[in-house]
Formats: structure tokens, C-alpha cells, sequence
């Protein structure tokens, strides 16, 4: 095994966005009881170096693959197509005006105060989310378009910063009632 090798081979898993999670959890365990630093208290500065380099590796890949938003940033990186590089701006325009709505929706429900508008913009952004997991696997898994998956991992990225925007004025909402 190779200090270098991708996420999935650390694993021993098939590269991809659908993932056995407990296969992943079961070589997760298997490779920390390897390579945990506390086995090696007692060897040399150098291979305690090793073991620290080998758990810090293995515990962000875990930290990849557990997550499906990061493995699908992984996997498009992997193939050498960024979805997280801030000069790839392209977004398809319906996607662009539904951006729109839902700031507004936001706004009004802020200024209103209104839990029921905030609570069916989480309901859609919900809803936008699934359909885009499903879209990202089957580009990635059922395609092999890194390309099309990218967009749609762009367009995921906005849905959880947004969805935190919306999660933001729900707790301001419920702690200006409470």
C-alpha cells in the first residue's frame, strides 16, 4: 500500500460515487489499528513519523468518503476537474433563476418573520439537493461524465451554503420567539 495512492485504493474500494459504507467503515478500523500512532510509542522517531503520516491520511480519507458532497468534489478533482475552482462560474440558467427566487424568498421571509416561508424554502432546497445527489451519481457512476458531474457538484455547493443561510434565519426566527 502506497502512502500516495487515492482515497478508494486506501481503502481498498471501488473508485465511484456509490459506496458500500460499511465496507468503508470496516477498512477504516482495519487500517487504524494498523497504523495508529499509540503502536507506535516504543519504535524509533522515523517510523513513528510514518504511523502519525499514515493515520492523518487515513483519517481524511475517511472524512472524504464518508461524506457524499466531498467524495463528489474528490472524485471530479481526481479526474482532474475541479468543482470547487472559483474561476468555473458557468451555471445553467434556470438553475440561475431559481438562485434568484430563493434569495428573495429569503429576504421576505426575514423581513416578515415568517417560520412557514423559511421552512418551505428548507422543504425545496431539500428537495433540489436529492435530485442533485441522484444527478452527481449517475454522471459519475452510470455516464462517466466528470464534466456534467462537476456542474452539478458546483450547483451542490451553492444549495449547502444557501441551505445554511436558510438554516441561519430559522434559528434567528425560533430564538426571537422563544
Amino acid at each position: 500500500m502506497d502512502i500516495h495512492s487515492d482515497h478508494f485504493t486506501l481503502f481498498g474500494l471501488p473508485i465511484g460515487f456509490a459506496i458500500d459504507r460499511h465496507a468503508l467503515d470496516r477498512a477504516y478500523r482495519a487500517l487504524q489499528s494498523e497504523v495508529h500512532p499509540d503502536r507506535f510509542v516504543s519504535a524509533g522517531a522515523a517510523e513513528q513519523r510514518r504511523a502519525m503520516q499514515w493515520a492523518t491520511k487515513a483519517n481524511e480519507a475517511y472524512r472524504v468518503l464518508r461524506d457524499p458532497l466531498q467524495r463528489a468534489i474528490y472524485l471530479c478533482a481526481l479526474e482532474g476537474d475541479d468543482p470547487k475552482d472559483e474561476r468555473r462560474t458557468d451555471m445553467p440558467q434556470d438553475f440561475l433563476m431559481a438562485q434568484l427566487e430563493w434569495r428573495e424568498t429569503l429576504d421576505a421571509a426575514r423581513d416578515a418573520k415568517d417560520r412557514d416561508a423559511l421552512e418551505g424554502l428548507r422543504t425545496e432546497l431539500d428537495a433540489r439537493r436529492a435530485a442533485l445527489v441522484a444527478e452527481v451519481h449517475d454522471a459519475i457512476d452510470r455516464d462517466d461524465d466528470v464534466a456534467k458531474a462537476s456542474a452539478l457538484v458546483r450547483q451542490w455547493l451553492f444549495v449547502e451554503r444557501f441551505g445554511e443561510d436558510v438554516h441561519a434565519a430559522l434559528d434567528r426566527d425560533a430564538a426571537s420567539v422563544a
